[in-house]
């Protein structure tokens, strides 16, 4: 039956939603590549709150959705600045989803890692002393939950630092704490505008020489680093400047598969928004990509980078609503409801254009249930054949 999907300009165009899905299964564990999808918590859709509330998670939905990731051999990246951080999801509620999603790991022998930032400090100005205990009581928290840490950017610390050497000192402090090695998170403005001039300076020249310094001064602290600056010739120049046993995951929402495939000199490993509704097809493409068949990876992952560059558009930090949208229409969760009331973050028409692109590449495990779904969400805006 032929869908009505708005489009940006108020017209409607018909759409035939395909009927058969793709069909990827659960296989052996990856072997070429380190693949972690940043997952999105499921709401509580019956939870009396606010926007501005505490967020309240359904977790055996969200629980749920992790098993789905770790079944087809993805790592989960849990706690994660814009997929959960900042945007609904308090210091609190990151600890309890750290300390489940732990412990579920842990039974399903699942790869997790989490974030590790500095958002229960309050608006108001504050210490570097202050940055330094706030990542230290969340370092806290992921290692005796027995997952690997991710030192996500701080907005404390960009509003903090006097430059540079304030960097260098406070990483320098966390990272001879850490009980293992960390993933170090560069994320970019786009992301989120507070972390401008990161690194201390707006210069991303200067920024990488001192993102470098702190790693040649600690590296056998930091299995990698995750790199969010959709700037894929940046990336690999400092995917190039790595000292030797430190990866790289690629956080380029943009530009994934051709950094993952990478070049005679090297390849980016992975660590995703964008793996979160394509987990079981992207899963598909690495192990294709284990047999050593680049054209093969690139064949089944460069169709994807339509869909992901529309959920990442401008306002970028937005993308999840795109994610949690897609959960909902592929039978992950009931409804499309989300933190923060995030739900409303991505027009009628964004959404209508993320269904048809997930629908072209067959990530809906049952098509009828997502065509139903998506006809519900048109007639409750008003729109009709």
């Amino acid at each position: 039956m032929t869908l009505h999907l708005p489009d940006a300009h108020g017209a409607l165009r018909a759409y035939e939603p395909r009927t058969e899905p793709l069909a990827p299964t659960p296989g052996a564990p990856f072997t070429s590549r380190t693949v972690f999808s940043a997952a999105h918590v499921v709401a509580d859709p019956y939870a009396d709150v606010s926007p501005d509330s505490p967020a309240a998670v359904d977790w055996d939905a969200t629980l749920a959705f992790r098993r789905h990731l770790w079944t087809h051999g993805l790592g989960v990246a849990e706690a994660m600045d814009t997929a959960q951080r900042g945007m609904g999801l308090d210091w609190a509620g990151a600890a309890e989803l750290i300390r489940r999603s732990a412990a579920e790991a842990r039974a399903t022998g699942g790869r997790i890692a989490c974030g590790v930032g500095t958002d229960q400090l309050p608006g108001t100005p504050v210490t570097l002393a202050e940055v330094r205990a706030a990542y230290e009581e969340q370092l806290a928290v992921v290692e005796e939950s027995g997952a690997q840490a991710v030192l996500m950017a701080s907005r404390a610390l960009a509003a903090t630092a006097r430059g540079p050497e304030d960097y260098l000192e406070t990483y320098g402090h966390l990272l001879r704490q850490a009980a293992a090695p960390v993933i170090l998170h560069w994320l970019g403005p786009m992301f989120d505008p507070a972390l401008e001039g990161y690194w201390g300076s707006s210069d991303l020249d200067a920024a990488t020489d001192t993102f470098l310094d702190v790693i040649a001064a600690h590296p056998d602290k930091v299995d990698g680093i995750k790199v969010s600056l959709l700037d894929a010739r940046r990336e690999v120049a400092l995917r190039r400047r790595l000292p030797q046993g430190v990866r790289c995951y690629t956080g380029d929402d943009f530009h994934y598969p051709e950094l993952i495939a990478g070049d005679d000199q090297g390849f980016s490993h992975a660590l995703l928004g964008i793996f979160d509704p394509l987990g079981p097809l992207a899963a598909e493409a690495v192990r294709v990509l284990d047999t050593g068949n680049t054209d093969g990876f690139r064949a089944l992952l460069d169709p994807t980078v339509e869909l992901s560059r529309h959920l990442f558009q401008t306002p970028t930090r937005y993308y999840k609503t795109g994610v949690v949208f897609l959960a909902w229409l592929a039978g992950h969760q009931a409804h499309f409801t989300m933190v923060g009331g995030l739900q409303s973050a991505r027009s009628l028409p964004h959404l209508a254009r993320a269904y048809e692109l997930a629908d072209r590449l067959g990530l809906f495990p049952d098509p009828k249930l997502a065509e139903d779904r998506m006809r519900t969400l048109l007639h409750l805006y008003g729109v009709t054949p």
